[in-house]
């Protein structure tokens, strides 16, 4: 895997289909809606796919998405190609079931990869293993509802073999039409096995088309990192990670969903996958038009002026200090710490645990003013130890506190 991921920290996840038109959820309504989504609909299967016969998403500007996930300090982008429902955002021979015979028609994942790669950011595609549309998957219709988990309706060995064989062709496409990819993001491996997909042999494919992409987890059997979704984990997975999590509770556009983090919840979200050595995927949904919802754009906007001041201690670090020396998440860039004030600072801050004399100076990131710095240490160690560890009390003016969070670089 390719080292770039370790420190990105923080991505673009862009969820959209047809469906975004009539502000129902992606896929899950379907097939009858699925607890984890508690907003989403129940739509007749008939109703939801003749959604792509008026995709027309003519205000669609990928150039202004990438540069808006740019400001807000993200380092890479990740689209779905393919949702459960079948749709392909990209123009693909393998069926007409796709971007390309609608009436918008242009390849919306070219416009995408193009747009994002010329902001500066690494190209993911999310892509469904699922196919509720395809025949030989075979197709969702509405005697299979209730969505029966573990229960799901087979096609014939030939069906399979043919829809296989779709499967690899559509991928083939991916990878060979849009440059240089820098991530797979699998989903919906829970309803064939590994044997069934050809996951290894998939795998191999991906690897000889694209050499040192990066792939989540959920190619099953495969896989480079973990993708737990929706929180935060406790204590951080063992290998690479990344977190995958909505702004509401909805992964399409949902107008009806109105349960919205708040930018400061979603700053400090970001700050505490950081600390962990993780990265989030926030989400984001166009609309039906292929603009950014309000509720999106005014979060956005507020990573971008918080990433103005504090970007630098988000991506390209490691995680910082252990919990119990600073009462909030930290992350490191060779000799500078980083500590997220995710708590308001009354007049100071504490770290426990350090060379106290080794600490060069304090300052609130954004500002030039040295913060006031106070040494606590054991008495026998500050007369006999030449380099005693101890509490660092540092003084934080309320003047210098950011509305969202404050950070203190600590330099050593």
């Amino acid at each position: 895997m390719e080292k770039w991921f370790d420190t990105a920290r923080f991505g673009m996840f862009i969820h959209w289909a047809p469906c975004s038109q009539r502000g129902w959820d992606v896929s899950w309504p379907l097939v009858g809606g699925i607890n984890a989504l508690p907003n989403a609909q129940v739509v007749p299967v008939d109703e939801y796919h003749s959604t792509a016969a008026t995709f027309n998403p003519v205000k669609f500007d990928a150039r202004e998405i990438a540069q808006l996930a740019r400001r807000a300090g993200m380092t890479y982008g990740v689209l779905t190609t393919k949702h459960h429902d079948g749709f392909a955002m990209f123009h693909t021979a393998t069926s007409d079931y796709g971007i390309a015979h609608t009436p918008f028609k242009r390849d919306i994942v070219r416009e995408y990869s193009e747009a994002f790669r010329a902001e500066g950011l690494r190209v993911g595609f999310y892509f469904s293993l699922i196919d509720w549309h395809h025949p030989d998957y075979p197709a969702f219709t509405e005697s299979d509802k209730p969505y029966k988990w573990g229960n799901w309706r087979r096609g014939t060995p030939d069906q399979w073999d043919r829809f296989i064989g779709v499967m690899f062709a559509q991928m083939r496409e991916l990878l060979t039409n849009y440059g240089k990819i820098d991530l797979l993001w699998f989903d919906g491996g829970w309803e064939r096995t590994p044997e069934e997909w050809k996951a290894r042999e998939f795998e191999k494919m991906i690897r000889e088309l694209q050499p040192g992409i990066v792939i989540n987890d959920r190619l099953p059997g495969c896989g480079d990192y973990d993708s737990p979704e929706q929180a935060v984990p406790a204590a951080p997975p063992a290998r690479a990670w990344e977190t995958c999590m909505t702004m509401n509770n909805s992964w399409g556009y949902n107008p009806s969903d109105r349960n919205y983090k708040s930018p400061r919840n979603l700053i400090h979200t970001l700050e505490e996958v950081a600390a962990k050595g993780g990265n989030l995927l926030l989400n984001v949904s166009p609309t039906g038009d292929g603009t950014l919802p309000a509720e999106h754009r005014e979060r956005l906007e507020a990573f971008a002026r918080w990433m103005a001041r504090n970007g630098e201690s988000i991506a390209g670090t490691s995680p910082g200090l252990e919990p119990w020396q600073f009462y909030g998440p930290s992350t490191r860039r060779g000799e500078r710490i980083y500590l997220h004030c995710v708590m308001r600072p009354y007049e100071s801050v504490s770290v426990r645990g350090i060379r106290v004399k080794q600490v060069k100076s304090a300052s609130v990131l954004g500002s030039d003013q040295r913060l006031k710095l106070h040494r606590r240490v054991a008495a026998l160690d500050a007369i006999f130890n030449q380099d005693p560890v101890g509490e660092l009390i540092i003084d934080v003016p309320e003047s210098l506190l950011d509305p969202a969070a404050t950070v203190i670089a600590l330099d050593f």
